[in-house]
């Protein structure tokens, strides 16, 4: 802001963002992403254990879950709240696949209480006995350190071959 008295700065005073600023710059570390980020590879750890109830207790009472449009369960799209996802997605995996694993886990801090998780999924149908190594990539947001949003985007051509 500046204050001009007969056509001149008189004085100059700067309103900026210093801390967003030196955030971006990775000078100071992004607290509310590092913890983002804590929260979402707890759910993913929790998965690699087997503890679904771990992944439920880190989502909103009211998370948007969508499944990657054409992946095999997209047809509830899209689930709201833990349950939802518990039926519509969860137990469908664990009854229609021998394993379900994520491997090469990335995940990278985004903007606006985002991160994005990027892998592979490798999995074995029950019926067919066919395998995927399919890629995906996961955008989560959250809010107050729980997941609010999710969204998937895989490789779903190999998951619908597998299951044929």
């Amino acid at each position: 802001m500046a204050t001009i008295k007969d056509g001149k700065i008189i004085k100059d005073i700067d309103y900026t963002d210093d801390l967003g600023l030196m955030i971006q710059l990775g000078v100071v570390p992004n607290l509310n992403g590092a913890q983002n980020l804590a929260v979402v590879q707890g759910m993913y750890n929790s998965f690699a254990n087997g503890d679904v109830s771990g992944v439920l207790e880190s989502f909103t009472a009211d998370i948007e879950w969508n499944e990657a449009e054409n992946f095999p369960y997209a047809d509830g799209n899209p689930y709201i709240g833990p349950d939802a996802v518990l039926k519509g997605v969860f137990t469908r995996i664990g009854s229609e696949w021998e394993f379900w694993k994520l491997n090469d886990i990335q995940l990278n801090v985004m903007a606006n209480n985002k991160i994005l998780a990027t892998g592979k999924y490798q999995a074995k149908n029950k019926k067919t006995k066919k395998e995927i190594n399919a890629q995906f990539a996961h955008k989560w947001t959250l809010e107050n350190g729980k997941a609010k949003k999710f969204q998937q985007y895989a490789d779903t051509k190999q998951v619908a071959n597998a299951i044929k």
